[in-house]
């Protein structure tokens, strides 16, 4: 499996950063390129609950993610999209300062083949490590707002 991964800093408790991270409600706020749910279990975010969303036009397209662990401080969804499948996992750990908010992305490339490897290497790690990133940027001024205001303005689209 390859990996990508980053971390940032939040001013909320451990599983309060959980639950925003969790609350789909919030994900037009900070996940990357996200546009709006398709469809969700009601039971979501419970183990085995499910939630079917679409990116934006220069997106991910329809992306599935299906809840496998879930904790005060760890969140992990088996994701799947048109071009990779992969778990994604959500960490929350309490340190001076505030939260450190650690998302890995392990996931396998859908299409092989001989260039796959080279292809990876060169453009689709440093693109999913810098999704990570923007999506953790945002989450850090979302993992501070109030739920009860509206979440932030929506966000362009990845080019």
């Amino acid at each position: 499996m390859r990996r990508a991964q980053d971390n940032v800093i939040v001013g909320a408790a451990p599983d309060a950063a959980i639950s925003a991270w969790t609350d789909l409600d919030r994900w037009p706020a900070f996940v990357d390129g996200f546009a709006h749910v398709v469809r969700a279990d009601p039971a979501w975010p419970a183990v085995g609950s499910e939630v079917v969303w679409r990116s934006g036009p220069a997106g991910r397209g329809e992306v599935t993610e299906r809840v496998e662990a879930l904790a005060h401080d760890r969140f992990v969804t088996a994701v799947s999209e048109q071009a990779l499948t992969g778990t994604q996992a959500v960490s929350a750990r309490a340190e001076e300062g505030g939260t450190r908010v650690e998302l890995e992305l392990e996931y396998e490339l859908v299409q092989g083949g001989a260039f796959s490897a080279i292809s990876d290497l060169l453009f689709i790690r440093r693109a999913l490590r810098d999704s990570l990133r923007r999506t953790l940027g945002a989450f850090e001024a979302e993992a501070g707002a109030d739920p009860g205001e509206a979440p932030g303005p929506p966000r362009p689209p990845i080019i």
